[in-house]
């Protein structure tokens, strides 16, 4: 069973930093590239920064560019949000999201990790 698990959220002041991971496990056969999504509270969900599956091309939504980074750190893929400069707007739950294929013969799934709480004060 795939499985996307986030860690490495926390409570910061404003203007500090944090760095989120999202490690996939399970069978993979084929993945698309990984996304970062966050939801703050009474909000939508919004896009926040994606690598692509070769882990070359990245995005990022206006209110990070500048301030967030994701890459991937290991040979196992897992894959890091740096967050920098941190702001309390940036108070969100924070998610990582996939296309996995776990087998040749298994459509495309979205898979999305539990979430990563993050806390910023002014």
């Amino acid at each position: 069973q795939v499985v996307l698990v986030e860690s490495g959220g926390g409570a910061v002041q404003a203007g500090g930093s944090l760095r989120l991971s999202c490690a996939t496990s399970g069978p993979i056969w084929s993945a698309g590239g990984l996304f970062w999504y966050r939801r703050a509270p009474g909000k939508e969900r919004e896009f926040v920064a994606s690598i692509d599956y070769k882990n070359q091309i990245t995005d990022y939504a206006d209110s990070v560019k500048g301030r967030f980074t994701v890459l991937r750190d290991d040979p196992l893929g897992t894959r890091y949000l740096h967050m920098y400069n941190l702001k309390p707007k940036g108070t969100a739950t924070y998610y990582c999201n996939q296309e996995i294929a776990a087998a040749e013969s298994d459509p495309y799934r979205q898979y999305w990790g539990q979430g990563t709480q993050v806390t910023v004060s002014s």
